[in-house]
């Protein structure tokens, strides 16, 4: 009599590959760190030092009108996601302004001056926010002393 051959079921193999998924973090990662400090929002601005206290955060979100060497005028809103923003003249930022207080009309706003941006006209564009907008929470930003 024949003898029956019995054969054996293969177990499948169920285990997944990380390596390949560890490999493309890994390259992702070095990219992020690469990219991350090229990725600076904002206007290149020459703060002037001085003791101050930093906000704290439980204040709203300010409004921070930067004014840099050139004399052209700049607004962001916390933390603008969009990139760098556009350049306007003082009318523009003004009317700007008013239509933002608005919808948050308890922020309030942080003059970046450059150092080398005359005196006065930090101080006008102060008075013209109190003047148009009627705001009294107007802050200059400094650079800590190292």
């Amino acid at each position: 009599m024949p003898q029956l051959v019995r054969r054996q079921r293969r177990r499948l193999n169920a285990e997944i590959n990380v390596v390949p998924y560890i490999d493309v973090m890994l390259v992702l990662l070095v990219i992020f760190m690469i990219t991350a400090p090229l990725i600076t929002a904002g206007i290149q601005v020459d703060l002037p030092t001085a003791e101050a206290e930093p906000m704290s955060p439980e204040e709203s979100t300010p409004f921070i009108v930067s004014v840099n060497s050139d004399g052209e005028y700049f607004l962001e809103i916390g933390s603008t996601a969009g990139g760098r923003p556009e350049a306007m003249s003082r009318e523009e930022l003004l009317d700007t302004v008013l239509t933002e207080l608005e919808t948050s009309p308890n922020s309030p706003i942080l003059i970046n001056g450059d150092k080398s941006v005359p005196y006065g006209d930090v101080v006008e564009l102060m008075d013209q926010l109190r003047q148009v907008a009627g705001i009294e929470n107007v802050g200059l930003m400094t650079q800590q002393p190292n």
